[in-house]
């Protein structure tokens, strides 16, 4: 069972709670395929192909999936609790209305990835790649990104608390109509913004990141900058 940090303080910013995942002793899945609404309780997913497998409102809890194939996999309304997901790639996974509380994601490898309308709480993703990642209308707090690429992220309209990005990549990241407070983006390694520059009351950034939006910023209220 996960037990968090508590909140604290780095350079008057609060700083994203992480995840603590001490899984017990897991029982191997017994690879009679995922069921809507199961219950998945202290399983080890093991190099296990879930393409396209259907488990809408399944519960995950002191799961660890390693490894696992996860393409079009259908999890819509999921619950994942105190679980570790190690090396999990796929494209297409639908993880819509999902819930993800005290989960860590280590060195995935996705693509198209549905998170719109889910609540991520006390999760870190650490590692790996993401492309096309939907975050629209999600709910993320206490939740860190940290060594991974996110390519094209869409966080419209989602809330942001609490969230830390951490020596990672964003490309081409959609901030349209999002909401932040306590964002600490200084230390990403890459930060691209294709929408939603003027959303990130809330974030911290640091002076050579001002520097590079500076151009974003100034179109974005109407200045010209001419020598």
């Amino acid at each position: 069972m996960a037990r968090s940090n508590s909140s604290r303080k780095t350079d008057n910013i609060a700083a994203a709670r992480r995840p603590q995942v001490r899984l017990p002793p897991l029982v191997p899945y017994d690879g009679g395929g995922l069921e809507p609404d199961g219950d998945y309780d202290g399983v080890r997913f093991d190099g296990v192909d879930l393409a396209d497998e259907s488990g809408p409102g399944a519960r995950f809890m002191d799961c660890a999936l390693d490894g696992c194939a996860i393409d079009r996999t259908e999890l819509v309304r999921a619950r994942f609790i105190d679980s570790v997901l190690t090396g999990v790639r796929g494209v297409g996974t639908d993880l819509a209305g999902a819930s993800l509380r005290d989960v860590e994601v280590v060195d995935a490898r996705l693509g198209g990835v549905q998170l719109h309308g889910a609540v991520l709480e006390r999760v870190l993703v650490r590692g790996g790649k993401i492309d096309y990642l939907n975050l629209r209308k999600a709910r993320l707090k206490d939740v860190v990104f940290e060594g991974c690429v996110l390519s094209e992220p869409d966080f419209g309209d989602a809330q942001l608390v609490r969230v830390e990005f951490r020596d990672c990549v964003l490309k081409r990241a959609d901030f349209s109509s999002v909401r932040m407070e306590s964002v600490d983006l200084r230390t990403v390694a890459e930060l691209d913004i294709a929408r939603g520059v003027e959303r990130l009351a809330g974030a911290v950034i640091s002076p050579a990141q001002l520097m590079e939006l500076a151009p974003a910023f100034a179109a974005q209220i109407g200045v010209r900058v001419e020598a």
